[in-house]
């Protein structure tokens, strides 16, 4: 019998708490490169650097990356997602300290909830809905201030939550017919197949912030790292998945809030005001309410008449 996502929890939340350190680390270094380079330019060479790991390791380790050609247009759509959600998050990041940033774009949780209601059909109770009014009064918060301080930019980090619950919902509808490092090797090379061009015949003087600065010595390690951060940070959530099932990562994840006020702390010396701080707590109790319901409403359910006779668990 092959290993079920329920043998090793404990690698699991090893694995997501991986995650969580190296996400805001990369986004860390993203903040640090954005007084001196374009946002086009750091989500170029993040793609590169992704295609750069991750096609050698898909060849490598024979691993399918062919897909059909539906697939591969929703492949094609998640990659978008992906462009337009890393710089918005990279825009956010010239403005707003890291650990606002981050926790505004913790609302994505409750606007996936309520795109698997309007979308899918998903079973929303009054509890829920509740529990998302409540989060998004907490995220309010924390951008109340952010506004005041930074203006509109302070709103971008919700842009970044609506596009990647978007991303979430894509992937969700090919997760199961695809390699995730073979699609993510396939994805990073249609998003340099669509920004290099773009990038390469823009004028600077039109758009800035498509503008191609070369980067020095310290610029190229950065790079590198912040590439090579968010790949892993990536490929880390996707193999937790192996091991523990979503409703035990779920709340590992909220962890990615003081992570990232811890690093920008060391790195910024930045940390959230009262307010902010406010909205944060609620923010993440308003979200783990829903991941304990989440929970519970599946143990509840009755398992599928395949699943009792078959003796194979109810499909999630």
């Amino acid at each position: 019998m092959t290993l079920s996502d329920h043998d090793k929890p404990l690698l699991g939340i090893t694995l997501m708490l991986g995650f969580c350190l190296l996400a805001p680390f990369g986004d860390s270094l993203a903040k640090l490169l954005g007084p001196e380079m374009a946002v086009g330019q750091l989500v170029t060479l993040r793609f590169a650097f992704q295609a750069a790991i991750l096609v050698p390791l898909t060849l490598l380790t024979g691993r399918v990356w062919r897909m059909s050609r539906g697939e591969f247009g929703f492949v094609v759509l998640r990659t978008l997602l992906h462009i337009v959600g890393i710089s918005l998050m990279f825009s956010a990041l010239l403005y707003l300290p890291l650990a606002d940033a981050v926790a505004i774009a913790f609302v994505m949780p409750f606007i996936m909830l309520l795109l698997g209601y309007w979308f899918l059909g998903e079973e929303v109770g009054v509890r829920r809905f509740t529990a998302c009014a409540v989060g998004f009064a907490g995220t309010l918060l924390v951008v109340q201030p952010a506004f005041t301080d930074v203006g509109w930019p302070a709103l971008l980090p919700l842009g970044v939550a609506l596009v990647f619950s978007l991303f979430m919902l894509v992937t969700r509808r090919i997760a199961g017919t695809t390699d995730p490092i073979g699609m993510q090797a396939v994805s990073a090379l249609i998003a340099l197949v669509l920004l290099v061009p773009v990038m390469a015949l823009t004028p600077a003087a039109v758009l800035p912030e498509l503008a191609w600065i070369p980067p020095g010595q310290r610029g190229w390690v950065l790079i590198a790292l912040m590439g090579t951060a968010g790949t892993f940070a990536h490929l880390l959530m996707t193999w937790s998945l192996r091991y523990a099932p979503a409703a035990t990562l779920a709340p590992m994840q909220y962890l990615e809030i003081p992570f990232a006020t811890a690093v920008g702390f060391a790195i910024f010396g930045d940390l959230p005001g009262p307010l902010a701080t406010v909205g944060i707590a609620i923010t993440i109790g308003a979200g783990l309410y829903i991941v304990i319901r989440e929970r519970a409403m599946f143990r509840a359910r009755p398992p599928a008449p395949q699943a009792m006779h078959s003796g194979t668990p109810p499909a999630g």
